[in-house]
């Protein structure tokens, strides 16, 4: 049983791990949302953590103004939500925010000591080595939520590192999988949010549907299982039912398998190194089905392709690459560019913008800002 700090708790991660959390006995000491008070007001009252936390200062004060009732703390702004990072009486930090705004509350929970059940991918991609260094330096564990990371870490139990091969890292290939670039040329953010497995929010839908969430992915494993691109291959497995699996110097494969269900690995990243009952779907293996495997298609889905640039480039590379996508997306969403767009969008930033060789925080929140400066100027030239 752990004392939980749920950062975007009102997320699609956020609420999940609240569902875990109520089966499993874990108790909540602190909440964080943006803006989503309705909800966050609604989890608070069922909950009861400590604090809670806006990140948008008005959407804070009306949120105060609903609990005054309770005795929760409610703070806002990027302070309040590091102060639900850092809370004492919380011996984890879920960290669910989406984009590179979830890397400072990360580092921040990191900084404490406390358990980082890792949802936010970006803190990884953008400061990997930064975060890692510190979690030891911490004592913090660090354990990945994702699905396909946290498959990893499951196969990985038990060995050491030097018995690995490679990771392979599967992908289900999202919507548009087979489609022509023709046809992808007419796709509609509706289209896309429509995910075949995964019950997602509309950000990381968006990157599954580009392929570019793999790429974030492996960036985040690189940092995570200390192995460089080359020891990771990515296959599309459009069933959803091997997570990922690790092969070993001996030739032999461990594989991580279950429904497609973000219940399992949340609860994983809690429980660990203990298994418990949960909330999660069980996988019947005689309904299964096949289960097919594919090289992605890197020219169709060119979002790949540049995240593994961005990870042989090495630096601020990979923040850059970040940065320019959070824009690239966030404007498709918007029906400002279209499908297509996005990964021109995040090429030309990948172009344009030097890169740091030294990674710091300021180089990689300079990085961040000049990509986003250059991801506008592109999209608008769309």
């Amino acid at each position: 049983m752990r004392t939980l700090s749920i950062l975007g708790s009102t997320g699609s991660i956020g609420t999940q791990t609240l569902e875990v959390a109520a089966s499993c006995g874990h108790r909540v000491a602190a909440l964080t949302a943006h803006h989503n008070i309705d909800l966050l007001e609604q989890q608070v009252r069922t909950f009861h953590p400590i604090l809670a936390a806006a990140a948008d200062p008005t959407a804070a004060a009306a949120l105060a103004s609903r609990l005054a009732d309770t005795d929760v703390q409610v703070l806002g702004g990027e302070e309040g939500v590091l102060a639900a990072a850092r809370l004492p009486q919380a011996d984890t930090a879920v960290t669910a925010l989406v984009g590179i705004a979830g890397l400072a509350p990360t580092l921040a929970a990191i900084d404490t000591g406390k358990r980082i059940a890792l949802a936010n991918k970006e803190t990884l991609v953008c400061a990997g080595p930064l975060v890692m260094a510190l979690a030891k330096e911490k004592g913090a564990e660090i354990v990945p939520v994702d699905s396909e990371h946290s498959a990893i870490f499951q196969s990985l139990q038990g060995s050491h590192g030097r018995e690995l091969k490679r990771i392979l890292l599967t992908a289900s290939g999202g919507p548009f999988f087979g489609w022509s670039r023709e046809e992808l040329a007419a796709v509609t953010p509706a289209k896309a949010l429509k995910h075949p497995n995964w019950s997602m929010g509309a950000k990381v839908t968006i990157d599954s549907a580009t392929l570019m969430n793999k790429g974030l992915e492996l960036l985040e494993a690189m940092s995570l299982f200390s192995v460089p691109p080359e020891k990771i291959q990515i296959l599309v497995h459009r069933e959803s039912i091997l997570h990922s699996a690790v092969e070993y110097c001996d030739n032999s494969v461990i594989a991580q398998l279950g429904a497609p269900d973000m219940r399992l690995p949340i609860q994983y990243a809690l429980s660990w190194p203990d298994r418990t009952p949960g909330p999660a779907d069980p996988l019947d293996l005689m309904t299964a089905g096949k289960l097919t495997f594919f090289s992605p298609d890197l020219e169709t889905f060119p979002c790949l392709a540049l995240a593994i640039r961005a990870a042989k480039e090495g630096g601020t590379a990979p923040a850059i690459l970040n940065g320019a996508n959070e824009v690239a997306v966030a404007r498709f969403l918007n029906e400002e560019i279209g499908f297509l767009d996005i990964p021109r969008v995040v090429e030309a930033a990948l172009d344009r913008v030097p890169r740091a060789e030294q990674l710091t925080l300021e180089a990689i929140y300079a990085a961040d800002r000049a990509a986003r400066a250059a991801a506008e100027g592109a999209a608008a030239r769309s």
